[in-house]
Formats: structure tokens, C-alpha cells, sequence
């Protein structure tokens, strides 16, 4: 995820990427329901302590753009994404469904790209 930081920049760092995550959701980079890096992860890739990423994360969450699910992580919501509700669960049942018959996620995804026409 390319989440550039100006420490020149008036803008706090927790700032920065909290607008990067929110204009990288928006313009379809990340997917409703994707899956954001763990926030020491994130911090050490960026060179910034966790507690920045942390706040980021927290300020996201706040305004439902994210939404943490524990151990599963943090992932974008279909609001920031500017998806529906509705496609976002019809695809985590398919998701869930394409898993419990054993079917590879490469398949599935062809099977997702048949069905509509791409």
C-alpha cells in the first residue's frame, strides 16, 4: 500500500494516512471487505511508531470507514469503498460458500468473472 509521509508537511503523520487509507478506498484502490496491514506492520513500513498507525486506524473506524474485526484485523467498509451493503455480504456469503464445497479461490474468481461476463 503506498501511504507516502511528508515530515515537513504541516499535516500530523497519523493524518496523512488516515487521508491515503480514505482516498485509497474511494477511488477503488481497496475493496470493501480488503483486508488493511496489521498497524505495526504498517508502522514499520512507514518508519512511524504504532500508536500513529494506531490513532489512523481508530480515526478511520470512528468515521466507518474501517471496521476492526479482532483477530481478523481491520478492513475497509463498503461506505468507504462506495459500495453497497448488500453486494459486500452477497460477496462474503459466496466467499464463505465457495470455501466450505473446497473450491480454490482462483476458481472461484473465475467462476465470479464468468458469471459477470468480464
Amino acid at each position: 500500500m503506498d501511504i507516502p509521509i511528508d515530515p515537513s508537511s504541516p499535516t500530523p503523520p497519523y493524518e496523512q494516512v488516515r487521508l491515503r487509507i480514505a482516498e485509497l478506498a474511494a477511488g477503488g484502490v481497496l475493496a470493501a471487505g480488503e483486508k488493511l496491514p496489521p498497524v505495526r506492520a504498517l508502522a514499520a513500513g512507514l518508519g512511524l511508531a504504532a500508536n500513529t498507525v494506531a490513532r489512523a486506524y481508530r480515526e478511520l473506524e470512528i468515521a466507518g470507514l474501517v471496521e476492526t474485526r479482532g483477530r481478523l484485523g481491520t478492513v475497509v467498509t463498503a461506505r468507504a469503498a462506495g459500495t453497497s451493503a448488500q453486494a459486500q455480504k452477497a460477496a462474503e456469503l459466496y466467499a464463505e460458500k465457495t470455501r466450505a464445497l473446497g473450491v480454490p479461490p482462483e476458481t472461484a474468481l473465475a467462476l465470479v468473472r464468468a458469471a459477470l461476463g468480464l
